[in-house]
């Protein structure tokens, strides 16, 4: 089975490679445009990719900016903005729009993998081709296939270049073959994991993971005082809109120190997903709504809202936890494993006892303290740990009731006229990919 991840490692620049690197971005950001206000005037009547295809070439040999770009990363951009077109079209994503200078990630994308070169130097380093760049060293961290003797079988298919607040680097796209995974019974090996912020994450066998704060006391501080002189200078510098060099020097140091910050919480969110993926099979997660959850409460102006502050300091630790990434790094660990996720509704898991299964009012006395106010049960622990009981007996029943419906379903379709000529039921992709994720416990 092919399986297509990804393999991201910084790079090792020089200024001059790094000013090549920023005008090849600007030039595709620049063609993405182009292109967007051509498809615009023509309207209905969208151009054809071939036609496209030549104009590109054209402006590539009488446009001396336009020539930066290498021309496998502007067939790249081409391909890109007709598939976020057709992505609108089938209704999965918005209308493509202009890449502003500011708001826009730069990226310069290499299609084909044969012309990175990929070699191993020792250790800590490696090299690759970057096309009109030359060679350029990034750091390995991980095996990549077909590039050293005893690596993972598979090969390299291509990278995208992706610049942020720490600098460039490079993102492989790796295609490896791996043995598809086979499910895996979850009887005796299911967890419930309750998110929050004091806890960010407690399971319901009792353990915990924790994390300090993302930056030092140092770098926080740092990142305050910054903060507050890019407030200072917006606030007394020019009328006409426009940053002054001095503010944009602020703006480096800011997201410098959040990048920091966003790369730690990522290194503690695979650590973390992963552990609890090899640990457990059946893995239940709150359905949270987080966007919900984030909304301001500043209200309106006939109807203003209480406590403005405080919810939007809450909704800022929200987000800073990232739950939704945490359930999407746990969500393809544990397929990978032959595990399956589940999602039950939060509504009631953090009042409710894990024991008597009531909702009494009163129960959860504070963040760290829950005691059942049910007269004839009175049980008390820690909250997160009982809002994670919960989750797992939830995820439990919607995990049975699954694995009931598929057997009945499986025995109708063996009982049915095109069963029993051999032949396929219009639905029997779904079911297959039902029976594949969820698998019956052992008696």
């Amino acid at each position: 089975m092919k399986r297509r991840r990804g393999h991201c490692a910084r790079l090792a620049l020089t200024a001059s490679q790094v000013a090549l690197l920023d005008e090849q971005a600007h030039a595709a950001r620049a063609l993405w445009n182009l292109l967007h206000e051509l498809y615009l005037q023509c309207g209905r009547r969208r151009p054809p990719l071939e036609y496209l295809d030549a104009e590109i070439r054209w402006a590539r040999k009488n446009v001396d900016w336009l020539a930066v770009l290498p021309a496998q990363a502007a067939q790249a951009v081409l391909k890109t903005y007709h598939r976020a077109w057709v992505n609108c079209w089938e209704g999965r994503a918005a209308t493509p729009t202009f890449k502003s200078r500011i708001r826009t990630i730069p990226a310069v994308d290499i299609p084909q993998g044969g012309h990175l070169r990929v070699a191993r130097v020792h250790r800590r380093w490696g090299v690759v081709n970057i096309p009109k760049v030359g060679r350029v060293r990034f750091r390995w961290t991980k095996g990549l296939p077909g590039v050293t003797k005893g690596g993972p079988p598979g090969r390299i298919t291509g990278a995208r270049l992706v610049k942020d607040a720490l600098g460039w680097r490079i993102s492989f796209r790796v295609e490896t073959l791996v043995a598809p995974s086979e499910p895996r019974p979850w009887a005796h090996s299911h967890v419930g994991i309750d998110a929050g912020i004091t806890v960010p994450l407690a399971l319901s066998d009792g353990s915990t993971y924790d994390h300090g704060p993302w930056l030092t006391e140092e770098e926080a501080a740092r990142l305050l005082r910054a903060e507050q002189k890019a407030a200072h200078r917006k606030r007394f510098g020019k009328r006409d809109g426009h940053a002054s060099k001095r503010l944009h020097a602020v703006y480096d140091q800011i997201g410098d120190l959040r990048a920091r910050a966003k790369r730690r919480a990522l290194d503690w969110q695979h650590k973390t997903t992963t552990k609890i993926a090899e640990g457990f099979v059946l893995v239940s997660v709150e359905g949270l709504r987080i966007t919900n959850m984030t909304k301001s409460a500043k209200g309106t102006a006939e109807l203003p809202g209480a406590n403005v502050a405080q919810k939007a300091g809450l909704n800022r630790k929200i987000v800073g936890e990232a739950w939704g990434r945490t359930v999407a790094f746990l969500a393809y660990k544990v397929a990978d494993r032959g595990g399956f996720l589940v999602k039950v509704p939060a509504a009631g898991t953090s009042l409710r006892c894990s024991v008597c299964g009531r909702t009494t009012p009163g129960s959860r006395e504070s963040q760290a303290v829950f005691v059942c106010k049910n007269p004839d049960c009175g049980w008390s622990g820690n909250a997160d740990y009982n809002a994670g009981r919960n989750v797992d007996w939830a995820g439990l029943e919607l995990a049975s009731a699954a694995g009931r419906a598929v057997v009945r379903q499986t025995q109708a379709l063996s009982n049915s006229p095109e069963q029993s000529r051999g032949e396929s039921p219009a639905h029997g992709r779904e079911l297959q990919i039902i029976i594949t994720g969820v698998q019956q416990p052992d008696a």
